[in-house]
């Protein structure tokens, strides 16, 4: 059987295209590693759910859990467990990101994504 914060993962990871579960909110972050990735995603224009972990403990621990996953933030596209900071960053540097919300069908900054690669080149 599966617990009710579970049930709240899944609903929201199959519910909206991206998610991002993260200390705070995309208007004010409370860690770095979730405000660089809310960052990249804000900059780059994507329309992005925030769910902040820091709300509710149980949330905290179900994501963990949920991905396997041991960190905090996390991002989903489309349903699918992208990564935390460190893969979100590697992703944009690489372009890969830029692959992924292509082949997901989700939109977002051609332009501001070669400029954090060029900022960060």
């Amino acid at each position: 059987m599966t617990n009710p914060v579970e049930n709240t993962i899944r609903e929201l990871v199959e519910n909206n295209d991206v998610v991002l579960f993260m200390k705070g909110t995309k208007s004010m972050p409370q860690c770095g590693f979730s405000s660089r990735v809310a960052g990249v995603l804000n900059y780059m224009g994507v329309e992005f759910t925030d769910v902040n972990v820091l709300a509710d403990d149980a949330l905290r621990q179900g994501i963990k859990d949920y991905s396997d996953w041991p960190t905090i933030p996390q991002l989903y596209v489309k349903g699918e467990f992208v990564g935390g900071c460190d893969i979100v960053t590697e992703m944009t540097l690489s372009g890969e990101l830029d692959t992924l919300f292509d082949d997901k069908g989700i939109s977002f900054s051609k332009e501001a994504a070669d400029k954090i690669r060029e900022a960060n080149g």
